[in-house]
């Protein structure tokens, strides 16, 4: 498994995260969990990017203006030489050897978390067209929906029968399509944008609902992963990053899309995810229970509340071998971000930070508390 190591870069002073299958980061807004994913990114797939910004006309030459590139104008002063290290199994990155990391073809496949504002006029932006304002795993995933939009292999977009098994589909058109389909349709401009169709109504991309618009780039996303041909995934990718993919969607939503982790992980990818959802660590939670109880496929399926059938059969059996990891990121009394491994998100245990899931459950909690310590005063009255 792969161990990446950041020190003392923005406000981030201590950060080891050792990768498994399935790696979640949790903490709190600012903790530096895109920083670490994206460092991932540039470690693994350096000349992709470096390559990426040469032919938008951006000037790389220059190693010290790489970071503002490749994380967003302003992220170079995070970086400070003599002191910032950051580390993949070992190997040192630093910014006059980026252009070196990789072969050049994709091997980290990012979904950012703005993915919503990618396609806010139901049109997705190539990556030229994309300030360096935008860090630049969200200029590669535009260009990724724009090639996508572009190819025009047939205007449907959701539901595809050659790409998605028909259990997801039902599931996903349940929980956040309800029978409507997602297409390319012409404008009163003739131009070509993101429609959704219930019967006789089209509906514009920014009149869909929150979930909606969240979920539609990240399913498509997705669908560059599930090559519709006799192969299980797409051979140069090996692994996935997803930022907040519980961005605006309901719980239903949530546990579909985890759903289709699992199918990711059958796949041969590895996953790592940033979240504030306590329900993507219930599922890892859950998971990780199950597998230490020797459980059989079928309690996954239920977990899910799917019907298990052959196909769902071999992802649960699948899931239930793969080392799911969780890592909390957050401030210490100086104001320095530190990460910690909480994998074993032990509701009993003693530690706080890991029974408290980095504090998802704990807030919740308190609530809890507050009312309980109200009944009793009542009862004493």
């Amino acid at each position: 498994m792969s161990k990446l190591v950041i020190r003392d870069f923005a406000h981030i002073s201590d950060a080891s995260i050792e990768f498994g299958d399935l790696t979640v980061l949790v903490g709190a807004q600012g903790t530096g969990k895109s920083l670490v994913l994206q460092w991932l990114k540039t470690a693994i797939d350096g000349r992709q990017i470096i390559s990426a910004l040469r032919d938008a006309g951006q000037d790389v030459r220059n190693p010290d203006a790489l970071i503002d590139l490749i994380f967003g104008v302003g992220m170079g002063e995070a970086w400070h030489e003599g002191r910032t290290s950051v580390t993949l199994d070992g190997k040192s990155i630093r910014p006059a050897g980026i252009r070196k990391l990789g072969g050049g073809e994709e091997r980290v496949f990012f979904i950012p978390a703005h993915r919503a504002m990618l396609i806010s006029d139901g049109w997705a932006a190539p990556f030229q067209k994309l300030t360096a304002d935008t860090p630049v795993v969200a200029r590669l995933f535009s260009q990724n929906l724009f090639d996508r939009f572009s190819a025009r292999e047939g205007d449907s977009l959701f539901p595809l029968d050659r790409v998605l098994k028909k259990q997801y589909r039902d599931l996903i058109d349940d929980a956040v399509f309800h029978g409507g389909n997602v297409g390319l349709e012409q404008d009163r401009q003739h131009a070509n944008r993101l429609k959704l169709t219930h019967g006789s109504s089209q509906l514009p991309f920014m009149t869909w609902t929150a979930g909606q618009r969240e979920f539609t780039p990240l399913l498509l996303g997705l669908y560059h992963l599930l090559p519709p041909r006799k192969m299980n995934k797409q051979p140069d990718i090996e692994w996935v990053v997803i930022e907040e993919p519980e961005m605006g969607l309901h719980p239903q939503a949530v546990t579909v899309f985890m759903l289709l982790v699992l199918d990711l992980l059958w796949r041969g990818y590895k996953v790592a995810l940033s979240t504030h959802s306590p329900l993507v660590l219930t599922v890892v939670w859950a998971l990780r229970r199950l597998r230490e109880s020797g459980a059989r496929w079928q309690r996954v399926c239920e977990a899910f509340g799917v019907k298990g059938n052959q196909q769902l059969k071999k992802v649960a059996e699948v899931a239930l071998t793969k080392d799911m990891r969780t890592y909390l990121m957050s401030f210490d009394d100086a104001g320095h971000v530190q990460s910690k491994d909480v994998s074993s998100l032990d509701p009993s245990a003693e530690d706080q930070d890991i029974s408290g899931w980095g504090g998802l459950t704990g807030f919740s909690s308190r609530f809890g508390e507050a009312v309980r310590a109200a009944a009793n005063e009542q009862d004493q009255t």
